[in-house]
């Protein structure tokens, strides 16, 4: 026999979950948010990176956030090829840049 709640006290009242919303961090500034809100960048099976438009391509994935300077910083440094396991070449790192300068507006600068 189970036990009934003491009198006078009904059971918490549960309302819907809430949900569930996966979270990204972007390689060069390293903020967390929303998969959603960043760009993914994959390394595909044959070796080539690629902008994932989808998100949902086969290969190893790194995110960057909509920010050139994010961009421009993963072509310069190491972070992005950390994050793919894999040595980028110089049409990599330019077909990175080319894509910032056409998607993404320059980052605004508070002087």
């Amino acid at each position: 026999m189970t036990a009934d709640p003491a009198p006078g006290r009904s059971k918490p009242k549960r309302g819907p979950r809430p949900k569930h919303v996966p979270k990204r961090m972007c390689v060069a500034c390293r903020e967390h948010d929303a998969k959603r809100t960043y760009v993914r960048l994959v390394r595909t099976p044959e070796g080539v990176v690629e902008v994932d438009p989808t998100g949902k391509r086969n290969g190893r994935g790194a995110y960057l956030c909509r920010r050139r300077s994010c961009w421009n910083k993963a072509a310069d440094s190491n972070a992005l090829e950390r994050a793919l396991k894999f040595e980028l070449n110089d049409d990599a790192r330019a077909m990175l840049r080319d894509y910032a300068r056409s998607h993404f507006p320059p980052d605004e600068t508070t002087t």
